[in-house]
């Protein structure tokens, strides 16, 4: 079963901004997070946004699902654009909004989800290959899918292959990439042979880094 889980409506309140530059550093102790909005035709917008708010919508919606944005009294339809990390506390330090026009297409990348179990792992000891972890859609923002699943049953041997062509979803929604495209597949264990094999050309390649000695086994004395 492969299908895209469509997005509900998220909002997230915000508040105008005036402070700019390093004057937003000590409201961040007060969990205030400095935000922009911003878009095509639209005058940039300086916000404060709610740490713990933010962090609730950005699980939920990631990258690629519709968010309204509330200040003002009044709600604009955003997408989270890019995020700004503390390179010491590893928290969110600010965030971009981009205002999407609801008549015009965006193009997008849309999360998979990876659900099930693959039977040629877990009874023939296979390796799990995903190729990708997203996938790059254009539509109406309203149509925007939240994810795709994508169900790991169906690779039950080491031939079965999951591909673009199998997902199922909205002909409002335009998946830009290759019907063939493959997304997961299942590799056949390596055979004891091919493991010697390659451990033999790692242990050949070690020697061959300059500075690397292998070590030679001592010739024995005659007596």
């Amino acid at each position: 079963m492969f299908y895209a889980k469509m997005s509900k409506t998220i909002t997230l309140k915000a508040d105008v901004r005036d402070i700019v530059g390093k004057k937003v550093a000590k409201f961040r102790k007060e969990n205030k997070v400095p935000a922009v909005m911003y878009g095509n035709k639209v005058a940039s917008q300086n916000l404060w946004i709610n740490d713990l708010d933010f962090s609730r919508v950005h699980s939920k919606a990631g990258e690629s699902a519709l968010i309204e944005l509330e200040f003002d009294g009044a709600k604009h339809n955003v997408l989270i654009h890019e995020l700004q990390h503390d390179h010491r506390s590893g928290k969110i330090s600010h965030v971009d909004f981009f205002q999407v026009n609801m008549k015009e297409e965006v193009e997008t990348e849309i999360p998979l989800e990876f659900v099930g179990e693959s039977d040629a792992v877990k009874a023939h000891g296979g390796v799990l290959i995903k190729n990708m972890d997203s996938i790059s859609v254009k539509c109406l923002p309203a149509n925007l899918p939240e994810k795709f699943v994508i169900d790991l049953s169906k690779l039950a041997t080491f031939e079965d292959h999951i591909t673009v062509a199998d997902l199922k979803t909205s002909d409002l929604v335009e998946i830009l990439l290759e019907d063939e495209t493959v997304i997961a597949v299942v590799a056949a264990p390596r055979t004891e042979a091919e493991m010697e094999s390659l451990e033999q050309k790692v242990e050949e390649d070690v020697t061959k880094v300059a500075g690397v000695v292998k070590e030679e086994k001592p010739v024995e004395e005659k007596k």
